[in-house]
């Protein structure tokens, strides 16, 4: 009898086995006509896995998406299902943006802000998110300087009354170090097609027509951040120039009172906002995180085996370290 079972199990692992081998051998046909006959195979684009967070009803379809936006934003950082945190925040934007369930956005933005460029990118991808369905931002602990100009995309700001935000405004800085090299005996040597080719050279001084042309920059990226907080916050130019738009930090109750942002209250609020203006009493919250990946999980075990050991390691710097020549929406206090 054990005999005949085996034999059985035999005779279908091997049937499975030819099935195999067979259609993955029309799969492999199938890709070189394509090449052959000029056909290019696009990459799907990553969808994210959606997690639950909040219950609605059972029956309802409709969904609060949760994305999250944490850390620095820097088009140098990698994302879970791209090159760039940034193209996470915008494929995570779009995936809500078509999804018919999903109702509203709850944007979480816990940040110091980062690099212009990136976080320019990142506000445009909210409001054409916005431009579909109601997208609420809720800043956590730090929503200041890019972090800001991301939530002001949303349709409606909330932050907790002890969150920090603010610091509207543009940093660029280089180190000098030519006293060092003199010390030292060190001599910085340059070859430059241009009086400008080498305008943060921290070997020697800065002319003051370079000067100029740094803070002439400076001035006409800040004049975009004002810009932009003027029109989307309904608030005039001038003012904000003249008051609190000088760099400063402000914090969630000061935010309100200066009209930054819409309201206060903590996630819960920006979750039963969402619903309201979604007009989805009833909907589930979702949080959008990484998708299953099968090289994901063999990472997993192959870091882990026989003669793994817990590290703690703590962080290499407690701020982020600022690339010389990169703009940068980040608070003064987040400059060493």
């Amino acid at each position: 009898m054990a005999d005949r079972k085996f034999g059985c199990l035999s005779i279908f692992l091997f049937v499975a086995l030819c099935g195999s081998v067979f259609i993955n051998f029309m799969l492999a046909l199938v890709a070189l006509r394509g090449f052959a006959n000029g056909t290019h195979f696009e990459e799907p684009i990553p969808r994210f896995r959606e997690v639950v967070v909040q219950r609605g009803a059972r029956l309802v379809p409709d969904r609060i998406a949760l994305i999250t936006m944490r850390g620095l934003i820097s088009g140098s950082i990698p994302g879970n299902v791209s090159e760039s945190m940034v193209e996470d925040m915008r494929l995570a934007l779009e995936q809500a943006r078509d999804d018919s369930h999903v109702k509203a956005i709850v944007l979480e933005i816990d940040s110091p802000g980062g690099e212009v460029t990136a976080a320019d990118q990142i506000y445009n991808a909210v409001t054409k998110a916005r431009a579909r369905k109601p997208v609420v931002i809720y800043m956590d602990s730090l929503a200041a300087s890019g972090g800001y100009y991301v939530a002001c995309g949303g349709k409606y700001l909330m932050a907790n009354e002890t969150t920090i935000t603010g610091s509207i405004g543009v940093i660029i800085q280089t180190l000098n170090y030519e006293q060092l090299f003199n010390k030292i005996g060190l001599a910085s040597v340059v070859f430059k097609s241009g009086k400008f080719k080498d305008i943060l050279n921290g070997a020697r001084p800065m002319t003051p027509e370079e000067k100029e042309l740094i803070q002439s920059f400076v001035m006409q990226t800040y004049d975009k951040f004002l810009g932009v907080v003027s029109k989307e916050r309904s608030l005039p130019a001038d003012m904000l120039r003249n008051t609190i738009a000088d760099g400063r930090i402000l914090s969630g109750k000061d935010a309100l009172n200066a009209k930054l942002i819409d309201g206060l209250g903590q996630l819960e609020d920006a979750y039963a906002k969402a619903r309201q203006l979604g007009n989805a009493p009833e909907a589930t919250v979702v949080k959008y995180g990484p998708p299953f990946s099968l090289a994901r999980i063999f990472r997993a075990f192959g870091e882990f085996n026989g003669d793994s050991k817990i590290e703690l390691q703590l962080p290499k710097e407690l701020v982020p370290r600022l690339e010389s020549g990169r703009a940068y929406f980040l608070p003064s206090f987040y400059a060493p």
